[in-house]
C-alpha cells in the first residue's frame, strides 16, 4: 500500500470519527479544532490532519477560517430555519418515493434503526440517538433510489445535527420512535400519500420542538470527546 493511500485512508478514519463526535453532541457547535492537538490524539501527521478537516469542510460541519484555524460549524437562526425548510421540501415526496419501492429487507432495517434509536434514549445518550435518527431519515432516501436528492439530504442532516445540539429541548427535541413507527407502516404498505403526509407532520413536529431563542454552550477537550 502506498503512503498516499495510507494517507487517505488515515484521514478518512479521522473525519468519520470527528464527525460521529459532532453528531453525538460530544464535540459541540463553535469547538475550535487545532491541527496539533488532532494529530496528537490520532498520531498522525498534520499534513493528514488538513485532509480530514478540508473533507469536513466541505461537507459542511467545519468551517476553517484564515489565520484562526478549523471550528465545527455553528449555524444561525436564520440557517436553522433554512435547514428545516429545505428539508421540508424534500423529504415528502421522497418518502412518498420510498413508499413505492420499500422491500421487505428494507422493512428491517428500518426497524432496527428505531429500536437502536429507543436504545439510545434509554441509556440516556440523547446525541447518539439523533445521529441514528437522522441515519433512519437517509434511510429513507436511499429506499427511494434518488441518489441527487441523497447527496442534499446528507448535508441537510448534518446540519440539522448542529441546530438542535444548539438549540433543541433535550429528549424533546428528538424524532419520535411512534413517528418513525407510523412511517414504516405507511412504507410497508406502500402507501405514498400516508408516508407523504406523515414526513410533512413530522419534520413540522421536530421543528416545532426547537427552542430558538437560546443555545447551550460548553468545552470539551479533544480527547474527552473522542472517548468511547
Amino acid at each position: 500500500m502506498s503512503n498516499i493511500t495510507k494517507e487517505k485512508l488515515a484521514a478518512e478514519d479521522i473525519a468519520a470519527q470527528l464527525t460521529n463526535a459532532v453528531h453525538e453532541h460530544r464535540l459541540k457547535p463553535g469547538a475550535k479544532l487545532r491541527e496539533d492537538e488532532v494529530s496528537d490524539v490520532f498520531g498522525v501527521s498534520r499534513t493528514v490532519v488538513r485532509q480530514a478537516l478540508r473533507a469536513l469542510a466541505f461537507e459542511g460541519l467545519l468551517t476553517i477560517e484564515r489565520n484562526r484555524g478549523a471550528f465545527v460549524s455553528k449555524p444561525s437562526l436564520k440557517e436553522a430555519h433554512e435547514v428545516f425548510q429545505a428539508r421540508a421540501l424534500l423529504e415528502p415526496s421522497t418518502a412518498r418515493a420510498a413508499a413505492e419501492r420499500t422491500t421487505a429487507a428494507d422493512i428491517v432495517l428500518l426497524e432496527r434503526h428505531i429500536k437502536e434509536e429507543h436504545e439510545a434514549l434509554d441509556q440516556d445518550r440523547p446525541g447518539l440517538a439523533l445521529k441514528l435518527s437522522g441515519d433512519f431519515h437517509l434511510e429513507i432516501a436511499r429506499i427511494a433510489d434518488q441518489q441527487t436528492i441523497e447527496q442534499f439530504l446528507k448535508q441537510l442532516v448534518s446540519r440539522s445535527s448542529l441546530v438542535i445540539a444548539l438549540y433543541w429541548k433535550r429528549r424533546n427535541a428528538l424524532c419520535e420512535s411512534n413517528a418513525h413507527h407510523a412511517l414504516v407502516d405507511a412504507l410497508r404498505n406502500h402507501d405514498g400519500s400516508a408516508a407523504e403526509e406523515l414526513m410533512k407532520g413530522h419534520l413540522l413536529d421536530i421543528y416545532s420542538q426547537l427552542d430558538l431563542r437560546e443555545y447551550d454552550e460548553g468545552a470539551t477537550s479533544l480527547k474527552e470527546a473522542l472517548r468511547k
